[in-house]
């Protein structure tokens, strides 16, 4: 149902004290920081060869990546998909009673269209589909 694996998703509490530990995790350089004001958060992404990570850090204090970190402190926060078409995907889910967290795609970061499936459906783990927008 998924066609790769897009990236890895950690919550910090600040993307300037976490980037130099990705960077020699990783062996390169953050590629492009950008802000989501939809999700009170400012992403940080790398490219770690085959691995994409991006860094998640609360730009609000009722953002849902604020409420992770005061409740679990701060890593893993979700695992990203890459699919073809979201929407399709969205309905296949449904259909088979998985409980999405929005009704319809909306913009993330890093040129996406995004949706989240709630956890309680996936054994816990916060699992995000991302389609590229095409334009």
């Amino acid at each position: 149902m998924f066609d790769k694996l897009e990236h890895i998703g950690i919550a910090v509490k600040s993307i300037t004290d976490s980037d130099p530990l990705f960077q020699i995790l990783l062996g390169s350089t953050c590629y492009k920081v950008e802000e989501v004001e939809s999700e009170g958060v400012k992403t940080a992404f790398y490219d770690g060869n085959n691995v994409k990570l991006e860094l998640l850090e609360a730009t609000t204090e009722d953002s849902p990546i604020s409420k992770f970190i005061a409740k679990r402190g701060e890593g893993l926060h979700h695992i990203a998909f890459e699919v073809d078409d979201i929407e399709k995907r969205m309905e296949e889910l449904k259909s088979k009673g998985f409980r999405l967290l929005n009704e319809k795609p909306k913009k993330g970061a890093d040129n996406k269209l995004i949706c989240f499936i709630h956890p309680k459906d996936t054994n816990g783990i916060l699992i995000e589909m991302c389609q590229t927008i095409r334009e």
